[in-house]
């Protein structure tokens, strides 16, 4: 998507360790018209899907989860990565390995909100080695609910994440997709037609 990409480029700072900084405008301060922009056009992939929810793990994850929710009038579920007191004891749960913070934690899902009827789409912020979304799809399962496919925002296709689950035949759309990134020497796109 071409406006995405153009955002990146203005915006997005490189950092050592393949680090992408886009929190001026996608999850950190975010540019709300953009959510909606990028939901269309995740919704126009899956429109067809009969998607009965959308799921997200928290934070960043949740705004464009949201703004594509609104679309489909469907209730949209974010995965929560710690325990609260008000929380059921009534869960699904897997671990997850950060990519930007280096390490594992814990994602949980309430029982209540997602069952073995539902049709599920996925959506984050970033696909980078899969983790993430594995580990999505892993609470879908365990749900007995299927898995209508994930919606990406930016994707680091260097990392091979995003190509990896495609071959496990997983619809992935990802509306930006990476191939090369320096602070040397910029960033490099996937051209739409390989993706």
């Amino acid at each position: 998507m071409r406006l995405l990409e153009e955002k990146i480029l203005k915006y997005g700072k490189v950092y050592p360790g393949n680090i992408l900084k886009v929190d001026s405008f996608l999850n950190h301060q975010v540019d709300m018209a953009l959510m909606g922009q990028l939901a269309q056009e995740i919704y126009n992939n899956f429109k067809d899907c009969a998607v009965t929810k959308v799921l997200t793990i928290e934070a960043s994850g949740i705004p464009l989860a949201g703004a594509t929710a609104q679309f489909f009038n469907v209730p949209m579920i974010f995965a929560k990565k710690a325990s609260a007191k008000n929380m059921s004891a009534n869960f699904y749960s897997a671990k997850v390995y950060s990519f930007t913070h280096g390490n594992y934690y814990e994602i949980k899902v309430c029982k209540d909100y997602l069952t073995k009827d539902d049709t599920v789409l996925i959506v984050d912020d970033f696909l980078a080695n899969g983790s993430a979304l594995e580990s999505l799809m892993d609470i879908v399962n365990q749900a007995g609910a299927k898995v209508a496919g994930a919606g990406i925002a930016i994707e680091k296709g260097f990392q091979k994440g995003g190509d990896e689950l495609r071959a496990k035949g997983i619809k992935i759309v990802s509306l930006a997709i990476i191939d090369e990134m320096s602070a040397e020497k910029g960033i490099t796109f996937r051209s739409p037609e390989a993706c």
